[in-house]
């Protein structure tokens, strides 16, 4: 077996994939497997929460976005559509591209070179014609996660602060991007709380039955977790 294979399963075995541990206990058994395996690059670190909510019906659609208390640990690129004071803003705020018709058109010739789009009201009709390019990687902006903003310097400021937007899937289940694995287990856990307690307050009044059905966290190239959701649970009745 070759050697990534070995540290794998080295790793796999610190995890009992029977047992559900508590939110402290799991982000520890992540730390000790990231470090076991001992990739050369710095694991990114997520979150699935398996939601007991449809998706396809409007108003059971759990969507929004959070600024992580201690950011994700990637660069973000970022770009704005806006124009006069306010594509100015956008630039000292440190936006990585700003602009109106001139952006437009050179996304639409392929360039693609950013992570989030924001935009102001007045430019989402410049935006809009983009839709089947940014809408399939998910770049539309989008007021409801505060991407269509007239306050572009706090939308930048935020992103590149560490801000996540998340979506039920079809399935019904959210993944999420908590850090790095190079982070201290207590920082992984803070950020994966401020992001869980706010998927806990979006809970739709038409959901039924149990909402918050499962949650795991891995990290790139380790096994995943599953987490007890009892105390996440508790703090929310």
């Amino acid at each position: 077996m070759p050697q990534s294979g070995k540290k794998f399963r080295a790793a796999a075995e610190k995890v009992d994939r029977n047992k559900r541990y508590n939110i402290a206990e799991g982000f520890q058994a992540l730390k000790e497997t990231t470090a076991l395996r001992g990739t050369k690059f710095d694991q990114t670190v997520e979150v699935a929460l398996n939601l007991g909510v449809d998706p396809k019906h409007a108003d059971q659609m759990v969507r929004g976005a959070v600024v992580l208390p201690h950011g994700t640990g990637a660069t973000v690129r970022v770009a704005v559509f806006a124009k006069g004071e306010r594509a100015t803003e956008a630039e000292g705020a440190g936006a990585d591209v700003v602009g109106g018709d001139d952006l437009a058109k050179r996304i639409e010739g392929g360039f693609l070179d950013f992570d989030t789009v924001i935009a102001t009201p007045d430019m989402m009709g410049v935006v809009g014609r983009l839709g089947k390019v940014l809408g399939p990687r998910g770049l539309m902006p989008n007021p409801k996660v505060g991407t269509v903003t007239m306050d572009v310097a706090k939308a930048v400021r935020d992103a590149k602060g560490g801000k996540v937007e998340f979506r039920a899937e079809k399935a019904g289940i959210i993944h999420a991007k908590l850090g790095k694995a190079s982070f201290p287990a207590e920082k992984l856990q803070e950020n994966f709380n401020t992001l869980v307690d706010l998927v806990m307050k979006l809970k739709p009044a038409t959901a039924k039955g149990v909402y918050l059905k499962g949650v795991a966290i891995s990290a790139t190239m380790s096994p995943g977790i599953k987490i007890d959701t009892t105390e996440i649970i508790a703090r929310h009745r």
